[in-house]
């Protein structure tokens, strides 16, 4: 039985797509980069944006953070609330609360705005700690803050804690700290993705992860 229950911001709580999508065009335009493929703007969600800017567009370790300065510049102000938290999901937490069980998040969003989400929408009752990323750094990986966060929470028992997320960096951040992932298919990520990841917990819908956790 599960006791700690970790999730994922972007993508597993809440659909940021608009504002993330949003602040990547116009940190480029700032950049002055203009012949892209807007498809894959979406893969920025959940994933640590200094790699992102690396690997889709193949910028410079200075480039990349002037970039996320630009994205920041958007996304602080705006960007942040063109969002929206996911069908099911307030009631699952609201469940998951109720029985007792020790909630977390652990998001790769610099912890301030993620704690601007969560009381924007007003989640943030539902959790114990929350763990995102430092704005100093942007070499910080999922693997970073899940530790953090099952640190925080101080948990001897990996056996005892599971993560909730929707790309592979949640998946193999679990897997690094010694824990299991349920990966949500109603997300950023697809299922092929997460397969060849290693994925075996899947979840269609945010009440799909209630039944889950209750089996583990």
């Amino acid at each position: 039985m599960k006791k700690y229950i970790l999730f994922d911001l972007d993508g597993t709580l809440t659909e940021p797509q608009q504002g993330i999508v949003n602040s990547v065009k116009y940190s480029l335009e700032k950049l002055g980069i203009k012949d892209y493929n807007e498809s894959i703007l979406p893969s920025f969600i959940g994933a640590p944006l200094s790699q992102a800017y690396k690997e889709y567009f193949g910028l410079s370790e200075e480039k990349a953070t002037e970039a996320i300065r630009l994205f920041r510049e958007y996304f602080n102000p705006k960007g942040i609330f063109e969002n929206h938290v996911y069908p099911g999901v307030e009631d699952l937490l609201s469940r998951l609360y109720s029985d007792g069980y020790t909630l977390a998040v652990a998001t790769l969003k610099p912890l301030p705005a993620t704690l601007r989400v969560l009381e924007h929408f007003g989640l943030k009752k539902y959790f114990t700690e929350v763990c995102g990323s430092d704005l100093k750094r942007t070499d910080e990986v999922k693997a970073d803050i899940i530790g953090n966060a099952v640190s925080a929470l101080g948990i001897k028992d990996k056996n005892l804690a599971v993560m909730v997320g929707d790309r592979k960096h949640d998946l193999i951040g679990a897997k690094e700290n010694g824990i299991d992932c349920i990966c949500v298919l109603y997300g950023h990520g697809s299922k092929e993705e997460l397969e060849n990841a290693g994925a075996v917990l899947f979840a269609e819908t945010a009440q799909d992860v209630y039944g889950i956790i209750e089996s583990l």
